[in-house]
């Protein structure tokens, strides 16, 4: 027997890190920081534990690593399947949409130029996990932590505020994009009943509410990181609706055969020039949206295995999980775009291009409103985290804020624990989140506003700045300069993409009835 002291890192970080949109999907190597004793340390304390381990001397090192956390056992293979899991949500049914605004030659062009940078700033993040030496630097367990280690100052609270806006646009958009799923389940009910005679126009309104309900529920699980078969729940879902909105682009090729579309895009008269440059931008800050996942880069990067070093694993791992991610939106962007030509719709699979089988439509649909439903909540998490945290710090004695009430629950051993603040703010949250999205319900819109609003600063900007900084690459040299250079042309990229979003919602809001929009 052996009594070893393991230092715990601080819980601050280990707060961060629990609240990650995706530590729920690597939660085994973390537990340290959920252990009682550990929760109730200050932000700012260190202490060393005495902890009895039955473990002989000689193999201890093989069992945690350089922290004090169990050892990690990712690899390329896990990770390559975190980031494809993460990455190919709800935006890959606008991507038809999008490369029929932009045509055969731009759209697919646009989408390499994007898969290209995100993975070469990607690569720049990665070197980014450890501070100082690559092997054994301090590790940095979340986005925000590298920022605040590597850059620090203002740029970690610019840099926290761009993600819990893009965190809380994204729940936004998720209300709005389960609302239409909903509504093309009944729809599609109602066409095939009627023989296509009654056109079953609605409300999103009511499906705003009933998804609004159920994350209100949802949201008062304290701790969702360990709620573990959500990240596979959502990987399976997200296959099925993508798989099947390809099967049937494919299907509906084959029947008529023939390849819709032209070389340039939407054509002028199906919309006017100015509608055609301001959707071909607004386009482009959808593709953005599909390959997002740079924030939550780290957090995966904290669940691989070393030797060999992580950045290395994690390069290899990016490459692959891109290139099959890209290939993916590819096919379905374009059968999509094939099937439909001019008239390809916003959301592939509720845009009622496809009318049969609707059985298979309905499954696809309710594959989204599960996978919604999940996201929805992984990333509000880390905003719940956030506010908690900070309201316990400034009022430590308010009963409001502090007391947990345990409530018995038949069938389960452990009590759940009530708290009126979290079940204030949070039932508060989901129901802003709620009324903005009946407010704005354009699903196109506010996903090209996402991916623009986060694309450069989260997936280009803060990787190129650490990047320079932990390598100390000299000012005005030709790397410092291409990678300035890069920085600015993305940054280009944000703002007109931000502004065709904007100005779509400009646009729909011209003849626009608030609470009373029906599809």
């Amino acid at each position: 027997m052996l009594t070893t002291s393991a230092k715990v890192v601080e819980h601050n970080l280990g707060r961060e890190a629990s609240s990650s949109p995706f530590l729920f999907a690597h939660s085994d190597h973390t537990f340290l920081h959920h252990l009682p004793w550990v929760a109730e340390m200050g932000d700012n304390q260190r202490q060393v534990f005495d902890v009895s381990m039955a473990i002989p001397s000689h193999n201890v090192s093989e069992c945690v690593d350089d922290d004090g956390r169990l050892k990690r056992t990712g690899t390329i293979c896990t990770a390559t399947a975190h980031i494809i899991t993460a990455v190919i949500g709800s935006g890959v049914l606008s991507l038809a949409w999008a490369i029929a605004q932009l045509g055969w030659i731009a759209g697919p062009a646009v989408m390499l130029l994007f898969s290209f940078v995100t993975y070469y700033t990607s690569s720049l993040l990665t070197d980014c996990y450890r501070t100082g030496d690559p092997v054994s630097g301090k590790r940095n367990y979340t986005y925000t932590d590298a920022v605040r280690s590597i850059l620090g100052g203002y740029k970690v609270k610019a840099c926290g505020l761009i993600q819990y806006l893009n965190l809380f646009g994204i729940s936004i958009g998720y209300t709005i994009a389960a609302s239409i799923s909903m509504m093309a389940i009944k729809r599609s009910n109602c066409f095939h009943e009627s023989g296509g005679k009654n056109p079953c126009h609605m409300s999103s309104n009511p499906y705003m509410i009933m998804f609004g309900v159920t994350e209100i529920l949802l949201s008062q699980i304290p701790d969702f990181d360990q709620i573990w078969w959500l990240s596979i729940v959502a990987a399976v879902m997200s296959f099925t609706y993508s798989g099947i909105g390809l099967g049937l682009g494919i299907a509906k090729v084959a029947a008529t055969g023939t390849f819709k579309g032209s070389l340039t895009g939407i054509s002028i008269g199906t919309v006017t020039q100015a509608q055609k440059i301001w959707r071909s931008l607004q386009a482009i800050g959808d593709i953005a949206f599909a390959y997002s996942f740079s924030v939550i880069l780290i957090e995966i990067q904290d669940t691989v295995k070393s030797p060999p070093e992580e950045a290395k694993t994690m390069k290899k791992a990016t490459k692959l999980s891109i290139a099959v991610t890209t290939v993916f939106y590819m096919l379905c962007g374009s059968m999509g775009y094939a099937s439909f030509g001019d008239f390809a719709p916003g959301n592939l699979l509720t845009g009622f291009g496809f009318f049969n089988p609707f059985w298979l439509l309905d499954i696809a649909n309710a594959a989204i409103i599960i996978h919604l439903v999940g996201a929805y909540q992984v990333f509000c998490q880390p905003i719940f985290a956030f506010i908690e945290k900070w309201a316990t710090q400034r009022w430590p004695e308010s009963y409001f804020i502090t007391k947990e009430f345990k409530i018995p629950v038949p069938g389960y051993r452990h009590p759940y624990k009530l708290n009126m603040f979290r079940l204030v703010w949070r039932t508060g949250f989901v129901m802003l989140t709620t009324v903005i999205s009946m407010l704005l319900p354009f699903f196109n819109d506010v996903v090209g506003i996402l991916g623009a609003l986060g694309f450069w600063p989260l997936t280009v900007y803060f990787p190129v700045e650490m990047y320079i900084q932990q390598k100390k690459i000299s000012k005005w040299s030709s790397r410092w300069i291409c990678l300035k250079m890069l920085s600015m042309a993305c940054l280009m990229i944000s703002i007109v993409a931000g502004a065709g979003s904007i100005v779509g919602v400009i646009l729909d809001l011209k003849v626009y009835k608030p609470f009373k929009t029906t599809y």
